[in-house]
């Protein structure tokens, strides 16, 4: 089992020389090159627009908008990045933020944003998950923790039926004890980062409380949240109230007010 031994030590090492710092100051995992993410990115794009349908000028102009608004705020190593955003027709209210900067915006979001202010908080939200590299952490530690997994499987001599079951035990245990958890501070730290940016946009961050209280009103039922990739609404709307008095006084400062026509 000598040669597991050694694959273990590789791939700790291989895992340190990987962390890197979220804008929050978290340490993070990113294993995968940030030029190959952000093509898969981009061709992940122009296959949300091949599938499903645009919506309509106004609605793309109204989102181009606020997007702009947030962009501009951005320093300047982080602002050249191909910032892209689309507005797709679909009752779902989602948004998605690609790695490169791409980001998609459904129309029945837009029904439950019903300010300019609201929607920043969604989309500012989403640059937040691309400045802070969340897709290269979640591949990243997927890939970790598979490979944990793998030595685990060699160095156990874990065979047969048997062996199969526990290990299909480690990787349910694995999913809810580190993925998931992983994926909610990812939104938990997107929340935070995407208030702060909205406040130094001009745009009132109080909106991203009603903007939650409105999602929770027209979502339903939710999982528990430790079944739960997101945080539940409540626990969102606790840690937005927890970082509010910071982003007033930055949308105090603000040199402007974006006025952004809702269609």
């Amino acid at each position: 089992m000598r040669w597991t031994h050694y694959l273990a030590i590789g791939t700790l090492s291989l895992t340190l020389a990987a962390c890197t710092t979220s804008p929050t100051g978290r340490s993070q995992l990113t294993l995968v090159s940030d030029a190959q993410l952000n093509q898969m990115g981009a061709q992940a794009f122009e296959q949300y627009q091949q599938d499903l349908p645009a919506a309509n000028a106004a609605a793309q102009r109204y989102a181009q908008c606020v997007a702009d608004a947030l962009v501009a705020e951005l320093p300047d190593n982080q602002r050249d990045q191909n910032w892209q955003i689309r507005v797709f027709e679909s009752e779902q209210a989602n948004a998605f933020a690609l790695p490169g900067g791409y980001m998609g915006v459904n129309t029945g979001l837009l029904e439950v944003a019903e300010n300019q202010d609201q929607l920043a908080a969604v989309v500012a939200h989403e640059i937040a998950h691309v400045l802070a590299r969340h897709a290269n952490e979640r591949v990243s530690t997927e890939t970790a923790t598979k490979m944990g997994l793998s030595v685990l499987s060699s160095a156990s001599g874990l065979q047969g039926a048997g062996g199969q079951q526990l290990m299909g035990a480690l990787g349910l245990g694995a999913q809810y004890g580190i993925l998931l958890p992983f994926s909610r501070s990812h939104e938990s730290e997107a929340d935070v980062i995407g208030l702060q940016l909205m406040a130094d946009a001009g745009f009132d961050p109080r909106a991203s409380l009603a903007l939650w209280e409105n999602m929770s009103a027209a979502g339903g039922g939710q999982p528990p949240a430790w079944m739960s990739t997101h945080p539940s609404h409540g626990q969102r709307i606790g840690g937005l109230q927890a970082q509010m008095d910071s982003a007033l006084a930055r949308y105090q400062q603000a040199g402007q007010r974006p006025s952004c026509a809702r269609p």
